[in-house]
């Protein structure tokens, strides 16, 4: 079927082409909600505006994530791209060698002032959200390790794996899966160092925007007793996972028969699922030919009790998950085994299984943290110390907000809003790397007149009517 031939290459004259079309909504998203302005006025490192503004670096670095660069060094391709420059309006933008420079200019402030600035425009975003996009916020936190080869880089160290590097805390929005606050710390910190100031600030960011009510969600590192009566007395719902150390094992041993309920994983389905022929599980096969350690779920069940922490002074109520277990080798059963899973929240309302599949679905925030290392890429620490990395960082991390930004403003109301509601969804969620290939990489022809810049778009794909209905978006006024 490929079957071309006497191909030949030419330079063209006057049509002037682009092959990320979708760079210019983008960069008409930063003006429209404000961003632009918002950096500059916030951000402060610059003692001369010869001609770079703070802006101008931030957005360099975000766009060359959003137009599918990988490394710091990408930067030069579009530096070398009139077209591109003419996009954007620009005669030049910063080489690799002056944005690494750029980052090196911050200190902790100047990073706090940075994530300031973006969550300011952050909140315009949302206020343009319907009514119902305000009952709840669900703020999450977690650490995840960035190991790097680079053996001068300052403020590394060795992580509990051995690996050296970096150690990130990120904060997020679990209801549109936005990276609120993100920490660079050494890799040797623990997990949870730095997280409640975080989502203290995190709640205040939520609270004026307007939501109604507040969750904090994480792991069993995040549990941080001293902090517990505090929130709940600031009216925060939590549910949080909890260490089974032996006196909570004992403890939910102790319980009675009764007190355990079977947890069924699917009571959330509105629709039946789907019923067909059941597909070969060809792992567990090789296991069981190969005679490994085979650990089976024979079923779950929950329970729960009242339970104070160390450092509360009141009490909270406890959920105890069990895992049946049984354990073979081959087709030769060894024994039964059973493991709690615990999880602390100050909510008395929800049943438990609510509670233990409202914990589970912190999944989202591990989906996040992948798009950061492998979409995105803001987690490549190319410069060459701490806080030179952990500005960088939020800079490319700025590429997943504009394009959360860019989901959220599209319109859902007229005779197809359940239609442009699924789109909307859809774009929220997608993929980094999809998002790029779909709405970023799009060809266009570059045409400009005295007022105006023309992208007359020459490819087509599934995702283009959606991308065409928020560009018309960005040309109407915020609702605020």
């Amino acid at each position: 079927m490929l079957s071309a031939s006497n191909l030949r290459y030419e330079l063209s004259d006057r049509a002037r082409g682009l092959a990320v079309g979708g760079v210019g909504a983008m960069h008409r998203l930063a003006q429209h909600v404000g961003l632009v302005d918002d950096l500059n006025e916030h951000v402060e490192v610059l003692k001369v505006h010869l001609p770079y503004h703070e802006s101008d670096h931030v957005l360099n670095i975000a766009y060359n994530a959003l137009c599918g660069g990988h490394r710091l060094e990408d930067i030069e391709l579009r530096r070398q791209d009139e077209v591109y420059l003419d996009a954007l309006g620009a005669q030049r933008i910063p080489d690799p060698t002056t944005a690494g420079d750029f980052c090196r200019r911050f200190d902790r402030s100047d990073i706090d002032s940075l994530q300031d600035a973006i969550n300011e425009s952050r909140l315009r975003v949302w206020r343009q959200q319907p009514r119902s996009f305000f009952d709840e916020a669900v703020i999450e936190a977690d650490g995840t390790l960035v190991p790097t080869t680079g053996e001068c880089k300052d403020g590394a160290d060795f992580t509990y794996k051995g690996e050296w590097g970096y150690h990130v805390l990120v904060v997020s929005l679990a209801n549109t899966q936005e990276p609120l606050y993100l920490d660079n710390r050494s890799g040797n910190r623990p997990s949870s160092e730095g997280a409640a100031a975080r989502f203290d600030q995190a709640l205040a960011l939520c609270r004026r925007a307007g939501f109604r009510r507040v969750t904090f969600r994480g792991d069993t590192d995040f549990s941080q007793t001293q902090h517990l009566d505090r929130w709940d007395e600031d009216r925060v719902r939590f549910v949080f996972g909890f260490d089974a150390h032996p006196k909570l094992i004992e403890r939910a041993e102790g319980l009675k028969k009764a007190a355990w309920t079977p947890l069924d994983r699917f009571a959330r389905r509105t629709k039946p699922a789907a019923t067909r022929r059941r597909r070969i599980n060809v792992k567990e096969a090789k296991v069981i030919e190969r005679e490994f350690d085979n650990i089976r779920l024979n079923g779950e069940d929950v329970a729960e009790f009242s339970y104070s922490p160390a450092q509360c002074r009141k009490t909270y109520r406890m959920i105890a998950l069990r895992k049946n277990l049984t354990v073979s080798k081959g087709e030769q059963r060894l024994f039964d085994d059973v493991r709690y899973f615990f999880y602390l929240t100050n909510d008395t309302a929800a049943p438990a299984w609510e509670i233990v599949h409202e914990a589970n679905q912190r999944c989202r925030q591990e989906q996040l943290i992948a798009q950061l290392h492998g979409g995105v890429r803001a987690t490549s620490m190319p410069v060459d110390n701490l806080h030179s990395n952990w500005a960088y960082m939020v800079m490319a991390a700025l590429a997943w907000s504009l394009k959360a930004w860019f989901a959220l403003l599209l319109p859902e109301h007229g005779r197809w809003a359940d239609q442009h509601r699924a789109e909307k969804l859809a774009v929220l969620k997608m993929e980094f790397r999809t998002f790029v290939n779909g709405f970023m990489r799009t060809p266009a022809l570059l045409v400009r007149t005295a007022r105006r810049t023309i992208f007359r778009l020459l490819g087509w794909n599934r995702w283009q009517q959606v991308f065409l209905r928020g560009v018309d978006r960005l040309h109407g006024r915020l609702l605020c």
